[in-house]
C-alpha cells in the first residue's frame, strides 16, 4: 500500500496513490462528505453476515448505516510527485473498488471519480449508476467496479474519488454497503 510523499517508484506496476485504502487505519485519510445514521466504521472481514475477500491480506472494509454514508479522498498528483508534462500527455489512470452487501440485509452502492484541473474543474467523471443488491434476489459477495480514464484533455492535476452507500431498510446500525480495496493508480 503507497502511503504518500515523494516521487513514485520506477517501476512497471503501478502505485495505489489512495491512502487507507482497507481501513487499517480506521477512517483516516478520508474526508467524510456524508456520514449519517450509525455513521461509517471499520469492521474485520467477514463480518456479521458477511461474505470471504478474495485477498487474504485484505482484512478489513469500511460499513455504511442507515442513512447515507459517502466518504472522498483527493489526490494531488503534483504533491505526489508527478510532473505537469506528464500529466499533460493525458496517462491513462484506471480507478477500482470492491463492494458487498450482507446476507440479511439490502443496500446500496454508490461511486463518483473525477479527473480534475488545477482548479478542482471537471475534465473527465466516472460515475455509474447507483447499484442495489438484495439478498434475496442477489449475490451479495464482493464484486468489483474498474474503470481507466482517457482521452480526458491536457491539465490533470488532482482525482477525487468518493463512495459509500447505505441499507435499504433503515435499520439501526451498519447494515449497508461495504467497501474495501480501492485504488487509484496513474500509467505515467
Amino acid at each position: 500500500m503507497y502511503t504518500g510523499g515523494g516521487t513514485l517508484p520506477n517501476s512497471t506496476m503501478a502505485t495505489n496513490l489512495l491512502k487507507n485504502n482497507c481501513g487499517e487505519e480506521q477512517l483516516e485519510f478520508w474526508e467524510l462528505t456524508e456520514n449519517g445514521g450509525s455513521e461509517w466504521r471499520v469492521e474485520e472481514m467477514p463480518g456479521d453476515c458477511g461474505y470471504a475477500f478474495c485477498d487474504e491480506a485484505v482484512s478489513k472494509y469500511f460499513a455504511t448505516s442507515f442513512e447515507l454514508c459517502m466518504k472522498k479522498q483527493v489526490v494531488d498528483l503534483l504533491a505526489e510527485g508527478f510532473l505537469p508534462d506528464a500529466l499533460d500527455a493525458q496517462p491513462a489512470v484506471t480507478v477500482e473498488d470492491w463492494y458487498c452487501g450482507r446476507s440479511d440485509c439490502g443496500c446500496t452502492y454508490q461511486l463518483d471519480v473525477r479527473l480534475l484541473d488545477e482548479n478542482q474543474e471537471v475534465l473527465q467523471d466516472f460515475k455509474p449508476d447507483p447499484v442495489t443488491l438484495d439478498p434475496d434476489n442477489d449475490d451479495c459477495s464482493w464484486k468489483q467496479v474498474t474503470h481507466t480514464f482517457s482521452d480526458y484533455g491536457p491539465g490533470l492535476r488532482f482525482i477525487s474519488f468518493e463512495h459509500g452507500g447505505q441499507d435499504s431498510k433503515y435499520w439501526d446500525g451498519w447494515f449497508g454497503v461495504r467497501v474495501t480495496g480501492s485504488s487509484v493508480t496513474v500509467q505515467a
